[in-house]
């Protein structure tokens, strides 16, 4: 099975480069399951159910979500109705709508799709080292093919995930951080691992925002408002993975970047 993960989509820009490249991309390296990180699709923050509904149109499987999974309230309308959608699993589970964990039927095969936030400079939430532990055990009743999708900040943190995971998931990817990592990696047990995916959006921000605007705040410690640019260059971040069907141990991992430097159908 192979598995195409597109990093922290933002704003209009990233989902300008969504439309455009994610055909390309499932024409060039067929994935059986497509998952994208959609929880900066509106404008930075949160997302909305049009978005929702386009990045399905586009093609997306799975649309996992983060720390600004509340932050647009319409989604309290649509999200237990979102079936295709999940937010991190260690949110308060008797308080939270939504789910953190959702099965991809491919053929004969299932793939388990798990969304989980880092707690180091974030929210304190439930431990996630606990619960992905009871959510492997869940998954594994049903398949040995399991995404980790990772929200959080620290590399120490993804990187324990990682090793913890080793040899019990097919991949854990990290997200949040917004610059792709260089580590891809298979670990010794035969988990793809990647500290982060990177982000699909503006080229010319900072994490996604304007670069401007962040610089003001740095220069002045005053309190700005930071907003997502709505035009200029783009970026899509991603990675594809090939796992073994029958034992779910990755095979191989790779890096995607797509920007004007590195054009579609350039080396990666």
């Amino acid at each position: 099975m192979k598995l195409l993960f597109v990093g922290d989509v933002v704003g209009s820009m990233g989902r300008e480069m969504v439309h455009e490249y994610l055909p390309k991309l499932k024409r060039e390296y067929r994935p059986q399951v497509t998952i994208l990180n959609g929880e900066n699709a509106a404008a930075g923050r949160g997302i909305t159910e049009k978005i929702y509904k386009g990045f399905l149109q586009d093609g997306v499987d799975i649309v996992t979500m983060g720390n600004h999974t509340w932050d647009n309230r319409e989604i309290f309308e649509f999200i237990d109705d979102a079936k295709k959608m999940i937010r991190p699993a260690n949110y308060p589970e008797d308080t939270t709508p939504g789910k953190g964990m959702a099965f991809i039927k491919v053929n004969q095969l299932e793939l388990a799709v798990i969304n989980l936030h880092g707690r180091v400079f974030m929210a304190d939430l439930d431990d996630p080292f606990r619960k992905i532990e009871e959510l492997v055990e869940e998954a594994r009743k049903r398949t040995p093919l399991i995404f980790v999708d990772f929200h959080a900040e620290t590399t120490s943190e993804k990187q324990a995930m990682g090793w913890f995971l080793d040899g019990r998931v097919s991949a854990v990817v990290g997200t949040h951080t917004h610059v792709q990592t260089n580590d891809a990696r298979i670990l010794p047990e035969g988990t793809a691992y990647l500290t982060d995916v990177g982000m699909t959006g503006p080229y010319d921000g900072v994490l996604g925002m304007a670069k401007e605007q962040v610089l003001n705040r740095f220069l002045t410690q005053m309190p700005t408002r930071f907003e997502v640019p709505k035009e200029g260059r783009k970026i899509l971040s991603a990675c594809l993975i090939e796992l073994d069907d029958q034992t779910g141990k990755a095979k191989n991992i790779q890096n995607i970047v797509i920007n004007e430097d590195r054009p579609f159908g350039g080396d990666f």
